[in-house]
C-alpha cells in the first residue's frame, strides 16, 4: 500500500511536472501568461498540450474535457477523447493548443438570466492557466480534467470564474499601489489566500433512496427529531465511528492524489454530521479544489453505501451545514498583510487592511449578504449552529481597542526615527488575539477573516469575488489618499487614515452574542442592515450601489449583474417548487394512506371494546382517534392550499414576484403542512409509517 506521499498529486499536472516534460523558454513563457506579462502563443500551447496529453495518456486518461462552473453551483463537463482516426483507418492520440486553450459549449442549456437568447447557443470555455489539471475517473475511464472559464458569444460572464478572476486582479492591483505608497518596493505580486471548511451529513443509503424529499430537493420536509438529537453534544469532536473512519480515509486519498490538500476531519455537533478543511491556496484554487471537494465527497460516499447530503439544513431541529470561508492577502515576499505579528516590527500596514476591510463590509453588507441568500441557507440562519442574518465583523476586545486608542489618544511623534511611539495604550497582540466568537458571521481569527454565513451547498467563489471587489474598491480609495500625503512617513499615513476612517464605520463592530435576542435591536440602533432572508437580500444584486460598485472595478456590468439576480430568483423559486412538490406527494400518496389505514384499525379496535368493556374504558383509544382524525382533516386541507397556491405561483410570471408569492405565503402554508404531519408520526404506529424517520436517517450509521 502506498504512503500518503507517494499517493499525494500522482493525478494532478503540476507546475513541476510541466517544467520537466517541456523546454526551458517554453516554461518561462508559461510563467510569464501566468503573470501577465505576455500572451499565450499556439506555438507554445501545441508544445504544453503535447506534454499533457503524454503526461494523462501515461497515467490512464482515454478523455479531456473542459471543467467549468456555471450559474448551478456545481460543476459542468464535456468529455472529448485523445484518439482520432485517419482516414485511412489508422489511430493516433491528438490533443492541440487549440484545444488545449479553448473549447464550446451550448450557452442556452445553462443557467444565464436573459443574458443569452435560447436559440444562441454558442459559448466558450477558456482555459484558466492558474489552476492545476487533474485527473479522475478509475481504470481506463480516466479524464484529464482542464479549469476554464465559461463565456457567452460576445464575452459575458456565465459562471462564478470569471468574476473571481476580474476580482482577484483588481485587488491585486490597489493592494500593490498601497504597498508602495507604505514604502514597499520588494512586493511584485500579491495573492488572495482561501482556506475553505466544507460540512456535510452522511446517511444510510437504503433510507435516503426511500425519501422522495431528500432525493429531490436534499431537504427533509417532514420528520421528528428522537428523544436524543445533539444536546448531549457527544457527537462534536467524538471517536469517529469505524465505517465513516473508512469512508474518509478513502476521501483523504482521492483528494491528496489530484493535490487537493484534505488536511483536517472530524465529528460536527450534529448526528452523522462531519467537516473536511482544505489547506490554504490562492483563491482561484481554492475554489477550484471546494468543488472537487464536494463532488469527491458525494462519490466516495456511495461507494460506501453513504448518501452525502451538503444541503445547508437537511434536518429540522439540528445544526445545519456552513462553509467557512477564511480569506486573506499574501505577497510574493512571503508576507501575510493581515499577519498582526507585522506590528511588533513597528510596520502599521496590518492595521490598514484590517480598516479596509471593515469600513467595506459596513459599506456594501447588503451585497455581501446577498451573496449568501439561498432556499437552504434561510433555514439556517439564525440558528444555534450558524451567525444571524445581520452582517457584522467581530475583531476581539485587543485589536478593537488598538482602533479606539488610535482614534482618540493623542499620539506623539519620536523626531529622530520619524516612529510613533503609543506606548502602553498599543499593546502586543498575540497570534490569536482573542476567543473566537461562534455567533460571528465575519470574525477576524488571528491571522485571516473567517466569513462563515455561506452555506454547505454554495461555491465559495461567489462570497470570495464579492468581497475581493469590496475590498479592492476600499483599498482604491485609500490609495488615492495616501498618494496624495506626501512627506509623511508610512505609520502615520496610517494613523491618519484610520483617525478619519473608524469613526464613521466601526458601528459594523460586535464582539458580543451574536444570539442574544436583543443584538437585533441594537443593530438596528446602530444602523445594521438585517436581511432576514432570500427574498429580502437578493435585490441587493442590482441595487445603484452594488452596480456602480461592480462595473468600476470591471468585475461584472450592469448586465451581468441584472443576469445573476434573476438566475438566483429563478433558482429560489424551483427550489421551493420542488419542496413543496415533494411535500404534497409524500403527504398525500405515502403518508395519507398510512394514516387512514391507522385510523381504520383504531376506529375497528373501539368498536371492539364496546361490546367488551365500559366506556370509560377506553377513553385513551377515543382521544387518539380524535387526534389523528382531526390532524388528518388539517393535513389534507393544507394539500389542497398548497396545490391551489402552485397553481397561483406558476401563473405569475415575474420571477422575483414569483418568489416572494413562495416566500410570503407558500412557505408558510408548508410549514403548517410540515406541524401536521409531524404530530400525526409521533401518533402514528412507527412500524408501519411510510418514510425513514429521523432516527433511521441520524443514528444508523
Amino acid at each position: 500500500m502506498k504512503t500518503m506521499l507517494e499517493v499525494f498529486g500522482i493525478h494532478c499536472f503540476s507546475e513541476k511536472e510541466l517544467k520537466s516534460r517541456v523546454p526551458k523558454d517554453v516554461f518561462k513563457s508559461f510563467k510569464k501568461v501566468q503573470s501577465g506579462k505576455e500572451e499565450l502563443s499556439i506555438t507554445t500551447a501545441n508544445v504544453i498540450a503535447n506534454a499533457i496529453k503524454l503526461w494523462a495518456i501515461e497515467n490512464g486518461a482515454t478523455h479531456f474535457t473542459h471543467w467549468f462552473q456555471p450559474l448551478t453551483e456545481l460543476t459542468a463537463e464535456k468529455h472529448e477523447s485523445f484518439l482520432s482516426v485517419h482516414s485511412d483507418g489508422t489511430s493516433i492520440t491528438e490533443f492541440t493548443g487549440k484545444e488545449l486553450i479553448k473549447g464550446e459549449s451550448d450557452t442556452s442549456s445553462f443557467p444565464n438570466g436573459g443574458l443569452r437568447s435560447t436559440f444562441e447557443a454558442r459559448g466558450y470555455t477558456a482555459w484558466d492557466i492558474g489552476s492545476p489539471m487533474f485527473l479522475k475517473g478509475e481504470g481506463l475511464s480516466k479524464s484529464l480534467y482542464i479549469p476554464t472559464a465559461f463565456i457567452g458569444y460576445s464575452g459575458e460572464a456565465l459562471d462564478k470564474k470569471v468574476p473571481l478572476l476580474r476580482s482577484i486582479s483588481a485587488v491585486r492591483k490597489e493592494a500593490l499601489r498601497i504597498q508602495k505608497t507604505l514604502g514597499d518596493f520588494d512586493t511584485r505580486h500579491i495573492d488572495v489566500t482561501l482556506g475553505v471548511e466544507q460540512e456535510y451529513f452522511l446517511v444510510e443509503k437504503k433510507f435516503f433512496d426511500l425519501r422522495k424529499d431528500l432525493t429531490l430537493s436534499g431537504r427533509t420536509v417532514f420528520g421528528n427529531l428522537p428523544p436524543k438529537g445533539q444536546e448531549m453534544n457527544d457527537h462534536y469532536y467524538g471517536t469517529i465511528k469505524e465505517r465513516v473512519e473508512a469512508f474518509m480515509t478513502e476521501l483523504d486519498t482521492e483528494l491528496w492524489k489530484v493535490g487537493v490538500m484534505s488536511k483536517t476531519k472530524h465529528n460536527e455537533v450534529a448526528p452523522n454530521q462531519f467537516e473536511v478543511a482544505i489547506m490554504f491556496n490562492t483563491a482561484n484554487v481554492a475554489v477550484d479544489q471546494n468543488q472537487i471537494t464536494m463532488d469527491m465527497i458525494k462519490k466516495v460516499a456511495t461507494r460506501h453505501h453513504l448518501t452525502a447530503l451538503l444541503h445547508e439544513k437537511p434536518f429540522h431541529g439540528i445544526n445545519g451545514s456552513g462553509k467557512h470561508c477564511n480569506w486573506s492577502l499574501s505577497t510574493d515576499t512571503g508576507k501575510n498583510l493581515l499577519d498582526p505579528s507585522s506590528l511588533e516590527e513597528n510596520r502599521f500596514d496590518f492595521l490598514l487592511y484590517v480598516m479596509a476591510v471593515m469600513e467595506g463590509v459596513y459599506r456594501y453588507s447588503g451585497i455581501l449578504r446577498a451573496c449568501t441568500a439561498t432556499p437552504g441557507n434561510d433555514y439556517r440562519l439564525g440558528g444555534h449552529e450558524a451567525p444571524p442574518a445581520i452582517i457584522s465583523i467581530f475583531l476581539g476586545n485587543e485589536l478593537q481597542q488598538i482602533f479606539e486608542n488610535i482614534q482618540h489618544n493623542n499620539l506623539s511623534m519620536t523626531t529622530q526615527k520619524d516612529l510613533l511611539d503609543l506606548g502602553s495604550s498599543f499593546p502586543k497582540i498575540p497570534k490569536d488575539i482573542s476567543d473566537r466568537n461562534r455567533t460571528s458571521p465575519f470574525a477576524f481569527t488571528g491571522n485571516k477573516f473567517e466569513f462563515r454565513m455561506p452555506g454547505s451547498s454554495a461555491s465559495p467563489a461567489t462570497p470570495t469575488f464579492i468581497l475581493n471587489t469590496i475590498v479592492a474598491d476600499i483599498l482604491k480609495e485609500y490609495a488615492d489618499k495616501l498618494e496624495q500625503w506626501e512627506n509623511i512617513s508610512p505609520n502615520v499615513k496610517v494613523v491618519k487614515l484610520i483617525q478619519e476612517q473608524y469613526p464613521k464605520y466601526k458601528n459594523i463592530l460586535f464582539n458580543g452574542n451574536g444570539y442574544d435576542k436583543n443584538w437585533e435591536v441594537e443593530a438596528k440602533a446602530l444602523g445594521l442592515q438585517n436581511f432576514k432572508n432570500t427574498v429580502e437580500a437578493l435585490p441587493n444584486y442590482i441595487s445603484e450601489e452594488s452596480i456602480a460598485l461592480f462595473e468600476r472595478n470591471q468585475v461584472l456590468t450592469r448586465a451581468e449583474l441584472q443576469s445573476r439576480f434573476h438566475v438566483y430568483c429563478e433558482r429560489y423559486n424551483k427550489q421551493n417548487n420542488i419542496e413543496i412538490s415533494s411535500a404534497i406527494e409524500i403527504a398525500r400518496n405515502e403518508i395519507y394512506p398510512s394514516v387512514l389505514a391507522y385510523i381504520t384499525k383504531i376506529a375497528q379496535n373501539i368498536d371492539i371494546l364496546k361490546s367488551l368493556v365500559e366506556e370509560t374504558e377506553y377513553q385513551e383509544e377515543k382521544k387518539l382517534l380524535k387526534t389523528l382524525l382531526t390532524n388528518k382533516n388539517e393535513m389534507l386541507q393544507s394539500i389542497h392550499e398548497l396545490v391551489d397556491g402552485m397553481k397561483t405561483a406558476t401563473s405569475i410570471v415575474d420571477q422575483y414576484q414569483r418568489a416572494q408569492y413562495y416566500s410570503n405565503t407558500l412557505i408558510p402554508k408548508l410549514t403548517n403542512l410540515r406541524k401536521v404531519v409531524d404530530i400525526l408520526e409521533k401518533e402514528s404506529d412507527k412500524h408501519t409509517w411510510p418514510i425513514p424517520s429521523y432516527y433511521d436517517l441520524l443514528f444508523n450509521l
